[in-house]
């Protein structure tokens, strides 16, 4: 396994962040991953890991019982997170964030996508998730901002979280690509239409092949880019294998696949950056969700069968 595993050095970056969520567990995700011994698997690889460990996050009980309280938390909490992402960067590291809910990819990516400006590059994303996380606060039913990620990224929404990235928008539509969608808003539907993303749903999968699917997301991700932050919500996997999630969907992708995707997107040498989100070990079984999540990890990162 060994030899065509090419060594990187990983920083691992823990984001205990349930803010954007309705319901609660989500912050307990870094120590559930962390507890699948994820650091020890990727040195097992080669790797060299850093942990920096969590990022400070308030409490819900500490905030006041309104949004803009959260939002606010939030947008401390991604701007501090673009900083660490973009230093590594940087540095030439990989930074592998441990979420928490989906809203910390508002600061991982920006992050990812200020470092790259800067040596004149964009990012390219794969949003590996079964929503579409691009409502905006006035199209958003419940007002989740876990729900609202890739719409601030592509600079809608609030300025305090579309503006994080120098110079933003973070994200470009034709450098996004959705992959596993099953359960979108029609708010969501027409933003996706309305800016032309390229988004791949279950439907695609099951036509086409998740092969043929990921490989056409990893060329247009790597299109024009620096190189691909790869952003994963395990519930495009389906519940059945990956039940500790805070909004699962039946219909989700299989266990097979989902190391597929990662396996591809490892051979592609586009890697740059890894959100791996929405673990709720409340509603797991024994930790399984993410027992597969270090094991989908440790495929992006070179894993191999032979």
């Amino acid at each position: 396994m060994g030899p065509q595993v090419t060594a990187r050095s990983i920083r691992i970056i823990g984001v205990p962040l349930d803010l954007g969520a309705s319901r609660r567990g989500v912050d307990m995700g870094p120590s559930a991953l962390r507890i699948a011994r994820l650091a020890d698997r990727l040195r097992l690889l080669g790797h060299q890991v850093e942990d920096r460990g969590n990022l400070i996050v308030s409490q819900r009980e500490h905030l006041a019982d309104n949004p803009g309280e959260a939002l606010l938390a939030i947008a401390g909490v991604c701007r501090t997170l673009a900083a660490e992402t973009a230093a590594a960067v940087r540095d030439g590291v990989t930074p592998l964030v441990l979420g928490g809910d989906h809203s910390l990819a508002m600061g991982s990516i920006a992050g990812v996508a200020t470092a790259l400006a800067e040596r004149g590059e964009r990012v390219g994303v794969i949003w590996l998730d079964a929503h579409g996380d691009i409502n905006t606060p006035e199209s958003s039913a419940s007002g989740n901002l876990h729900g609202m990620p890739v719409a601030h990224l592509l600079g809608l929404g609030d300025r305090r979280l579309s503006a994080i990235a120098t110079p933003h928008p973070a994200l470009r539509p034709q450098q996004c690509v959705m992959v596993g969608l099953r359960d979108l808003d029609p708010p969501e539907r027409k933003h996706i239409r309305d800016l032309g993303i390229t988004a791949f749903t279950m439907r695609h999968i099951d036509e086409r092949g998740l092969q043929s699917v990921m490989a056409d997301a990893i060329a247009i991700a790597s299109s024009g880019t620096g190189g691909i932050h790869v952003s994963c919500d395990p519930d495009w996997i389906d519940p059945t294998d990956a039940p500790g999630v805070g909004t699962p969907v039946r219909g989700g992708a299989t266990f097979r696949e989902a190391h597929l995707a990662l396996e591809m997107a490892a051979d592609s040498g586009k890697l740059l950056a890894m959100d791996l989100v929405e673990i709720n070990p409340v509603l797991d079984q024994r930790n399984r969700t993410a027992e597969l999540a270090v094991d989908l990890i440790v495929s992006a990162f070179g894993a191999r069968i032979l």
